[in-house]
């Protein structure tokens, strides 16, 4: 992936619905990312109803067009009763990236997280103006799908998975129960809240500083993907798929948390497509 940088090529196009033998429609949405670099990949993704979108996976380039797409895939599906005939139009899409786009701020959509853990997202979220639920819950997400007990690589353990050494120095007994233990879920949770607006301010020193260039969050979330050392030394985004990717399968959960887009529970994000994030 490539974030403000790479040359755009190609321009993803979408069939009309069309009529099946027994006369009724099905809608086949055929979103393409064709992207400079090598080593592209095509991937389709079929889904129910017979909608079918396609993603040319690249090293290089920018394009928000799968994310639009993939967001009026789920809503014409899944939303509406399930069918074709409640598709989103331009500015159903217009405010999905917007969101996608934005700083992750606003209120939480407590019906997509499990209800026990609203609590500690919404407080976790609170600690600074930089971080809000809506990219704590996002996160969470992407570590461990909201399993308190999952078990990672390198000892990395709990909800938010934080290295040993990370919840070490930011956990505490969140949840009064006499014990700071990564696998209590409001203990980890916390302690995320608080690293993320830690590296939220170094972040904002290193732009202050003229350091780094890029938006807070972008460089917050890059900093949690590959550590702050590496913003450092890019001045700003890393080129790594590692960071890119990781900040962008965030991003692409925030219509999702915020209310704005119906996607299903468990839904995997697409990883390594290649989209624009802000960089102010």
């Amino acid at each position: 992936m490539s974030v403000g940088s790479g040359e755009k090529s190609g321009v993803p196009a979408q069939s009309p619905v069309q009529q099946d033998d027994g006369g009724g429609s099905k809608t086949v949405r055929n979103a393409a990312l064709a992207t400079g670099g090598a080593g592209c990949l095509l991937f389709p993704m079929g889904l129910a109803g017979g909608t079918v979108i396609v993603i040319v996976f690249c090293g290089f380039g920018v394009l928000l067009a799968p994310l639009i797409a993939i967001y009026l895939l789920f809503h014409s599906i899944f939303g509406g009763g399930g069918g074709g005939d409640d598709i989103p139009g331009p500015s159903d899409a217009s405010s999905v990236m917007a969101i996608f786009q934005g700083d992750g701020q606003g209120d939480l959509d407590t019906s997509t997280v499990p209800e026990d853990l609203v609590e500690s997202i919404q407080k976790a979220g609170a600690i600074c103006s930089y971080v809000g639920p809506i990219v704590i819950a996002s996160q969470l997400e992407k570590a461990s799908n909201f399993n308190a007990s999952v078990s990672g690589p390198d000892g990395k353990q709990g909800i938010s998975q934080l290295p040993p050494d990370i919840f070490s120095k930011y956990g505490k007994d969140d949840d009064g129960n006499g014990k700071t233990s990564v696998l209590d879920a409001k203990d980890s949770i916390m302690a995320q809240g608080r690293y993320m607006c830690d590296l939220a301010g170094q972040a904002q020193k290193m732009i202050d500083a003229n350091q780094a260039a890029g938006s807070v969050l972008d460089l917050t979330l890059a900093g949690y993907a590959v550590g702050m050392d590496a913003v450092k030394a890019a001045q700003g985004m890393p080129t790594t798929n590692e960071a890119q990717g990781y900040v962008t399968s965030i991003r692409a959960q925030f219509a999702k948390y915020s209310g704005a887009a119906a996607i299903p529970s468990g839904t995997p994000t697409p990883t390594g497509v290649q989209t624009a994030l802000p960089t102010d």
